[in-house]
């Protein structure tokens, strides 16, 4: 995957993701978001470290959090949202959306992964509409599908995916599960809410262990 594409897909969504925030309510902030325990605010937040976060930052946060991915992840989101306010937060996307650094580890096509879900963990709370565009949606789910660090390859083995709105298909199980790509791509990364517009005898059985 061509580098200056990713980066400009990624820069495109960010400022897309900005303005949408831009028309969000008071209220709207503490609405519980599709991660477990996270408001949109703390979403947001999380979505503004990605660029700052630093090795040395993170080895912190996991011996602070005993080793638990999710708990540091969750703990540095929490103190960004409770030192910015959704203004800030918001300027703060827009001032990195094109930035070139992402966390330690990640790959080039993880911050795309990112504001693309995160987007829509925000979003269909709130009962609002974030279209995910083809080319860029689809790019994202083939590398979460081949990256060890969602967990896809576990949660979807023997599911066949079968995308609606484009021409693509991933695995060779009897399952299958046909819905639109960003649908798939919730549930690639394990989010229940995917369900929702996908059908096919493999939906049930990613019922049962989203």
């Amino acid at each position: 995957m061509d580098r200056e594409r990713v980066l400009s897909w990624t820069k495109a969504e960010r400022l897309g993701l900005a303005d949408f925030l831009d028309d969000l309510e008071g209220a709207d902030w503490e609405t519980p978001s599709l991660c477990t325990g996270w408001t949109v605010h703390d979403v947001v937040a999380h979505l503004t470290l990605l660029t700052r976060t630093t090795l040395p930052g993170m080895v912190k946060g996991m011996v602070k959090a005993r080793g638990d991915w999710e708990r540091m992840e969750f703990d540095a989101a929490r103190r960004r949202a409770a030192d910015f306010g959704p203004a800030e937060l918001i300027a703060q996307l827009r001032e990195t959306a094109a930035s070139t650094r992402r966390a330690p580890l990640s790959a080039p096509l993880d911050p795309l992964v990112d504001v693309l879900v995160h987007g829509q963990d925000i979003a269909r709370p709130l009962g609002r509409v974030r279209p995910t565009p083809q080319e860029q949606t689809i790019a994202a789910l083939e590398h979460v599908l081949a990256s060890p660090f969602y967990g896809a390859r576990k949660r979807l083995r023997g599911v066949r995916l079968v995308a609606t709105d484009a021409n693509w298909s991933r695995g060779e199980g009897q399952d299958e599960v046909r819905g639109p790509a960003g649908d798939l791509l919730l549930l690639a990364t394990g989010r229940a809410a995917g369900l929702t517009g996908v059908s096919g005898p493999g939906a049930e059985r990613l019922g049962r262990v989203l």
